[in-house]
């Protein structure tokens, strides 16, 4: 990833925390020492001691283990949902249905009321429907397992794997503006929008939306 992330050494990795605020600086408001938060970290967060600049509550449903694991995926998967502005009772399919954005991805719009159809791997059907999708195996003959999942038409794709899948994701969804991709490289080739490389893409208010109910 050197050409993408370039790294200097020494080097503190890791982007996302969770953690209780141990000191605040002069113009903080609203956090006080004790408080427990997570977020983004822009100076490493695989540390005792991290620096996070707009830190969010955590809630108390939300296990630390998920808190830690949580901003970089969850701004994802919130992002591409945003982009693709469905409406309760529409359709979307999520490619990479079981990856840690895909499954966000699921649980967000479920609650949203969008159905919403994903293609996995055989070993997790069962975890991606317990999420609140309708899971078909990706491989070949997905698009038609799609269609016999989703009669009522698939309005809208969000590509999580980068498997080749826009051509027929395209094709399900009726135009390129209907699907994103977070993988795929080569979407700009077949006019899909590729969502992440530009920070001012990102969607701040993620977080502070709450995710106390994701699995």
């Amino acid at each position: 990833m050197a050409g993408v992330f370039p790294a200097v050494f020494p080097l503190v990795p890791g982007a996302d925390a969770a953690g209780v605020i141990d000191a605040v600086g002069e113009a903080v408001t609203g956090f006080t020492i004790g408080d427990e938060v997570f977020g983004v970290t822009p100076a490493g967060s695989y540390a005792q001691y991290a620096l996070m600049p707009a830190p969010v509550a955590k809630p108390a449903a939300l296990s630390w283990e998920t808190a830690a694991a949580l901003p970089t995926v969850g701004e994802t998967a919130f992002r591409a949902l945003k982009h693709l502005n469905l409406a309760p009772g529409q359709t979307l399919l999520v490619h990479g249905a079981a990856g840690s954005v895909g499954a966000i991805a699921v649980q967000l719009a479920a609650a949203r009321g969008i159905t919403v159809v994903g293609t996995v791997g055989a070993s997790d059907l069962e975890r991606v429907t317990a999420l609140g999708a309708t899971a078909v195996p990706y491989g070949p003959g997905w698009p038609r397992r799609v269609r016999d999942a989703a009669p009522q038409d698939v309005h809208a794709v969000f590509d999580t794997s980068g498997a080749g899948v826009l051509p027929d994701s395209v094709d399900l969804a009726g135009s390129p503006d209907r699907v994103i991709t977070i993988a795929d490289m080569n979407a700009a080739q077949h006019g899909v929008r590729f969502t992440g490389m530009d920070p001012a893409d990102r969607a701040p208010e993620a977080l502070p939306t709450g995710y106390s109910g994701l699995r």
